[in-house]
């Protein structure tokens, strides 16, 4: 206790020259403390914007999902469609004779006694280069 009591003079002193060079510092400081307050606020908005419009779910993301989202169900109701052509088709070939006999006709080339079936002459496919580029022998 008596070595605290010895060194309190030093300690007084040393927590006045302290004081004595931050006071003008600290009377700036107060003297700005709306401008830093404004500023600081100033700053965290800005960057609460940017993590808004930019972030991992920000705007430019979400508008680039929604416009995903509205291809996707385009692509739905055009799949639906085709699946209700498809399915008004399975019902022809099931029920309706004359579907059956159309197929028959214009995919199995088959025709009624005292018909003919005219099919093209198929050309040959001139031959494809080999996809390896490595020299051969002749």
């Amino acid at each position: 206790m008596r070595a605290v009591a010895q060194h309190a003079p030093q300690a007084e002193a040393f927590a006045e020259s302290w004081i004595l060079r931050l006071r003008p510092f600290l009377i700036t400081v107060y003297g700005l403390r709306r401008r830093i307050a404004t500023i600081t606020v100033m700053i965290m908005a800005v960057s609460l914007f940017v993590h808004v419009m930019f972030g991992t779910n920000g705007m430019i993301v979400y508008k680039k999902k929604r416009t995903d989202y509205r291809s996707l169900e385009k692509q739905i109701q055009q799949v639906q469609q085709e699946n209700g052509q498809y399915n008004q088709q399975i019902q022809g070939l099931k029920s309706d004779r004359e579907a059956i006999e159309k197929e028959a006709r214009e995919q199995l080339g088959y025709a009624k006694p005292g018909e003919y079936v005219y099919v093209p002459a198929i050309q040959p496919k001139p031959p494809v280069p080999p996809a390896n580029h490595s020299a051969s022998r002749h």
